[in-house]
C-alpha cells in the first residue's frame, strides 16, 4: 500500500479523540510538565502557517515529554474580545457572539487536522460569561486594593469613527478601521496601578528562565532611571521640574524643552509672545501617537516659547524655553534639560534650529557628534577636572543644599488605560452613584453580563455604544439603593488573556476562580512558548496580575511562567509579512490536502531555527513529502524482510539519532533534529543497510512526536493495540553513540575558530550546513561568504573568505 496521508490522518485523529489520549489528569504521580501556546484571536481568515509553526512544535515537545512519563497539560482556548470582531460586525452587520462562534469552529477544525494534541477538555473562551465573570472578579480586587482608578488621561481619537483607540490600533498616525487622520483627546479612563509593581517585574527577571532578548523588551519597556529632580526656575512665575540622569552635564543645559501638553504652557501664556504658532504646534501634536513622537520621529520639529526665559540652577543662566513633539508628557515631567554637546537627541535638534552646543564632558568633537560616555568635566565651574560619577554626586550635594536637586528613581513605565470605549469587550463591573460615587457590584451578582444589541455603531459623544442601552445602563446603586448608572465602557482586549492560564487549570468551576490545590499542583508554567510581539505588553500585564494574585493569596507562585521562548515569524515567499493585501497568505489547508498535515508538520519544524524569522518554501514542503514517503517505503520494505539483527553501521546512526533528537528537542532546535531524521533514513537506505523490527519500532518512536500519523499507522501494522504514545521515550546506548561522534575542528582562513560535534562520516555540504549555523563562525564571517571550502572527512572544514 502507498503512502495515503488524506486517508490514514483523519482516522487516527478521531481514534485519538476517542480515547482522550491527550486529557492532563490533576493530582498524577506522575511529574506534572505545562506547556503552553499562545492561544489565538479566531479570525474569519482562519489559522495561517505561522500559527501552525508555534503550535506544531511545542505540540512535538508535549508528546516526546508524555513518552517521558510526564502527567503533561497542553491546552488550547480563545482570546476572542477586541476591535476586529467588533468591526466585522459594524461591516456586515452579523452580531460578533455569531462571528467569534465561526470563527472559534473554524480554528479549532485546522487545529484538529493538524493532529494537534490539546487538552480540549479544559478549553477557555474569553468571550464565555462564565470566563469573565472571574476577568471581572479580579478587576474588582483591584479596586478593592486601590490598584483601579478612573482618571483624565490623553487617549487616541478617530473623528471619523467616532471612537478612542489603542496605541496598537493606531497605524502610522490613522485610524486602523477607516485610516482617517488620528487626534489626541483627554477623556477619563480606568486605570490599573502597574507603576506600583515596577520594581518587583524587574528584579523577579532573575528568578525565571526568559530568552534573552525577551527580558531585554521588559527591562527597556520598564525603564528603570536613577538620577536627580532638578528645579530651573523661572523669573516671577514658577518653575519647571526637570529629571536628569547626567546631573554632570548641567553647565551644558542651552535650553529646556518641554512636551506641547506641559501644564506650565497654560500658566506662561501671558508671557508668550509667538502664543499662536505654539497653539497650532500643540495642536498638530496631538494628532500623533505617543509611539509616532518618539521612536518613528525623523526630524525635531519644535517651536521656542518666545518671551519667556528658565534659569540655569547650576550656574544662573537663562537659557530658552521650547516645546517639541518628541518629548511625551508620561515620561520625566514631560520635560527635558537640553545638552546638545552630550545626547544624540539634543545634538540633532541643537543643529537643526541653531542653539548653542557647549562642551563640558572632553572626550569627543561636539562639533561632529554628541559625546555621550562619562569622562572629565570641563566648562563646569568649580566642578571641572572632576570624573563624571564624583561629580554627579558633588553637583548633587551642591544643588540639594538650595532645595534645587534631590535623588529620584523614575519608570518608563506608566499605569495602564484599562478602559475602551468599545461595545465587544468585558463590562467593567462598577456602578456610578451620584451620591456613592464609584460604587463595585457585588461578588455575587457576577457576572454583568454584556447585553445583546443590534447595532454597535460609536456614538457621538465618543462613549460606548452601550450607553444606549437604557434598560441595561440604569440600575440601583448597590450600596444605597438610589438610582444609579453602570459603568459603559469595557476591558481592553489584554484583559482575558492576563490570566487565561490559570483558567485551563481548573475550567469548570463555578465557585472560584481555580482550585487552590490544583494551582499549588501545576504552576509555574514550566515553558510558554509565543511572538516577539507579545514580549512586551502582553508578558508585563500578565505578571503584574499574577504578583497581585500571589498577594491576595490566590495563587502559589509570584511568578507565572518559569520559562519564556519567542518563535520567529513565518514570512511569505517574497520575503514581505504574509497579508491579504499582498495576496502572499499561506493556507496550512492547501497544504494538508495536497501532502497530509504530516508534511506540513515536517516542514514547519525543518524550515529554520525556531527563533528566526524564516521565508515559506513550497519545494521544501516537497522535499518533506519525499522524506515521508521514503520512511514508509524503507518500513515496509524491511518489515517484509523481518530481519532479526540491524547491520551495524545503520545501529550505531540510529542510537546515535536517539540522542540527537532528544537533545535538540529539548534546546528546541527543530530544525536540526529534523535534518537529522534525513541523514538517517540515508544511511538506512544505503545498500546492505538494514533493521529488525525491534529497531525499527525504535525509530518510529523518536520520529512519532514529529509526524504523529504516519508513525502511529506503521506503528499498527506490526498489529500492536495500543498508540504509539502510550510508549516509553528511547534510550540510546552510550557505547554505540561514542563511536559515532567526533569532534570538527572549525577553521576560518586556517585559524581554529571553534569546535563540534558531528556524526562520523557527515558530508561536506551537511559540515558546511553546521558550522554555518553556529553563532560563534557568523561572528567571526562578519556577513562574508566562503571563497572556498576545505573538508578533511572526520577531521576539520576550513572556511576560507580571504
Amino acid at each position: 500500500m502507498d503512502y495515503n496521508p488524506q486517508k490514514i490522518e483523519p482516522k487516527w485523529q478521531k481514534k485519538w479523540e476517542k480515547q482522550k489520549l491527550y486529557q492532563a489528569e490533576d493530582f498524577s504521580k506522575k511529574p506534572k510538565k505545562y506547556l503552553m501556546v499562545e492561544f489565538p484571536y479566531p479570525s474569519g481568515d482562519g489559522l495561517h502557517v505561522g500559527h501552525a509553526r508555534s503550535y506544531v512544535s511545542l505540540d512535538t515537545l508535549a508528546r516526546k515529554k508524555r513518552m517521558e512519563g510526564f502527567n503533561v497539560l497542553f491546552p488550547m482556548g480563545w482570546d476572542a474580545f477586541g476591535l476586529p470582531t467588533e468591526n466585522y460586525a459594524i461591516k456586515t452587520g452579523i452580531h460578533p457572539q455569531k462571528v467569534t462562534e465561526q470563527n472559534i469552529k473554524r480554528f479549532k477544525e485546522q487545529m484538529k487536522s493538524l493532529g494537534l494534541s490539546f487538552d480540549w477538555s479544559r478549553a477557555i473562551n474569553t468571550t464565555d460569561p462564565k470566563y469573565y465573570k472571574w476577568t471581572q472578579w479580579i478587576f474588582l480586587k483591584l479596586f478593592e486594593k486601590g490598584l483601579a482608578y478612573k482618571k483624565e488621561m490623553p487617549i487616541n481619537w478617530c473623528p471619523s469613527c467616532k471612537i478612542g483607540l489603542a496605541n496598537e490600533e493606531v497605524i502610522q498616525g490613522k485610524c486602523e478601521r477607516c485610516e482617517a487622520p488620528v487626534e489626541r483627546r483627554t477623556i477619563k479612563q480606568w486605570m490599573l496601578k502597574i507603576t506600583k509593581y515596577a520594581d518587583r517585574l524587574l528584579e523577579d527577571l532573575e528568578k525565571v528562565d526568559y530568552q534573552p532578548r525577551i527580558k531585554a523588551q521588559q527591562i527597556n519597556w520598564i525603564g528603570k532611571s536613577v538620577g536627580d529632580e532638578v528645579v530651573f526656575k523661572i523669573k516671577g512665575i514658577g518653575e519647571i521640574r526637570v529629571f536628569t540622569t547626567r546631573l554632570d552635564t548641567i553647565f551644558g543645559v542651552t535650553a529646556l524643552v518641554l512636551a506641547p501638553e506641559h501644564e506650565s504652557i497654560s500658566n506662561l501664556e501671558s508671557r508668550i509672545s509667538n502664543l499662536e504658532e505654539v497653539r497650532k504646534y500643540i495642536e498638530k501634536a496631538r494628532r500623533r501617537s505617543d509611539l509616532e513622537r518618539t521612536e518613528q520621529a525623523l526630524e525635531r520639529t519644535g517651536v521656542e516659547l518666545r518671551g519667556v526665559k528658565a534659569v540655569n540652577p547650576a550656574n544662573g543662566e537663562e537659557v530658552s524655553i521650547w516645546i517639541a513633539d518628541y518629548v511625551i508628557p508620561t515620561y520625566g515631567g514631560g520635560a527635558v534639560m537640553m545638552v546638545p554637546a552630550h545626547d544624540k537627541r539634543d545634538w540633532g535638534f541643537a543643529k537643526k534650529h541653531k542653539l548653542e552646543i557647549r562642551e563640558v564632558i572632553s572626550g569627543g568633537d561636539v562639533s561632529k557628534e554628541a559625546y555621550v560616555d562619562y569622562g572629565i568635566l570641563v566648562n563646569s565651574g568649580e566642578f571641572s577636572g572632576l570624573k563624571s560619577k564624583e561629580a554627579i554626586e558633588k553637583i548633587e550635594k551642591f544643588l540639594g543644599k538650595k532645595d534645587l536637586a534631590k535623588k529620584e528613581v523614575q519608570y518608563k513605565l506608566r499605569d495602564w488605560i484599562f478602559s475602551r470605549q468599545h461595545y465587544w469587550g468585558e463590562p467593567i463591573p462598577i456602578v456610578h452613584c451620584s451620591k456613592c460615587g464609584a460604587v463595585p457590584v457585588p461578588e455575587k451578582d457576577l457576572p454583568v453580563e454584556l447585553p445583546h444589541v443590534e447595532k454597535y455603531q460609536p456614538t457621538d459623544t465618543g462613549e460606548s455604544p452601550l450607553v444606549n442601552i437604557k434598560e441595561w445602563v440604569n440600575v440601583k446603586c448597590p450600596k444605597c439603593g438610589g438610582p444609579a448608572k453602570r459603568e459603559t465602557d469595557t476591558m481592553p482586549n489584554w484583559a482575558g488573556s492576563n490570566w487565561y492560564y490559570l483558567r485551563y487549570i481548573d475550567p469548570g468551576n463555578d465557585k472560584q476562580l481555580a482550585s487552590s490545590d490544583k494551582l499549588k499542583y501545576w504552576l509555574p508554567i514550566d515553558l510558554y512558548n509565543g511572538g516577539m510581539e507579545h514580549t512586551t505588553l502582553h508578558l508585563l500585564y500578565s505578571r503584574f496580575w499574577h504578583k497581585f494574585l500571589y498577594d491576595i493569596g490566590v495563587v502559589p507562585t509570584n511568578e507565572p511562567y518559569q520559562r519564556r521562548i519567542s518563535h520567529g515569524m513565518v514570512l511569505a515567499s517574497d520575503n514581505r509579512k504574509m497579508s491579504k493585501s499582498f495576496g502572499n497568505v499561506v493556507n496550512p489547508d492547501d497544504t494538508i490536502r495536497r501532502f497530509g498535515a504530516d508534511t506540513l508538520r515536517l516542514y514547519e519544524m525543518f524550515m529554520g531555527p525556531f527563533e528566526q524569522a524564516i521565508s515559506w518554501d513550497s519545494q521544501g514542503v516537497e522535499g518533506c513529502w519525499r522524506f515521508l514517503k521514503k520512511v514508509w517505503k524503507l518500513v515496509s520494505e524491511n518489515q517484509k524482510q523481518k530481519n532479526e539483527k540491524t547491520s551495524e553501521k545503520t545501529l550505531r546512526k540510529l542510537h546515535w539519532l536517539i540522542k540527537k533528537a532528544d537533545e535538540d528537542l529539548e534546546a528546541m532546535k527543530f530544525n536540526t533534529a529534523v535534518a537529522a531524521f534525513m541523514e538517517f533514513s540515508n544511511v538506512w537506505q544505503e545498500k546492505g543497510q538494514i533493521l529488525s523490527q525491534k529497531d525499527i519500532e525504535l525509530f518510529l518512536k523518536i520520529l512519532s512526536p514529529f509526524v504523529p500519523h504516519i508513525t502511529e499507522e506503521l506503528w499498527s501494522t506490526f498489529g500492536h493495540k495500543s498508540s504509539i504514545f502510550n510508549e516509553d521515550w528511547p534510550e540510546y546506548d552510550p557505547k554505540l553513540v561514542k563511536e559515532e561522534i567526533f569532534e570538527l575542528v572549525i577553521q576560518i582562513n586556517g585559524k581554529v575558530r571553534d569546535k563540534v560535534e558531528v556524526a562520523q562520516d557527515i558530508s561536506e555540504e551537511e559540515a558546511k550546513k553546521v558550522v554555518l549555523a553556529r553563532e560563534k563562525v557568523k561572528k567571526w564571517l562578519k556577513g562574508k561568504e566562503a571563497k572556498k571550502v576545505i573538508f578533511v572527512p572526520n577531521r576539520l572544514i576550513n572556511l576560507c573568505v580571504e
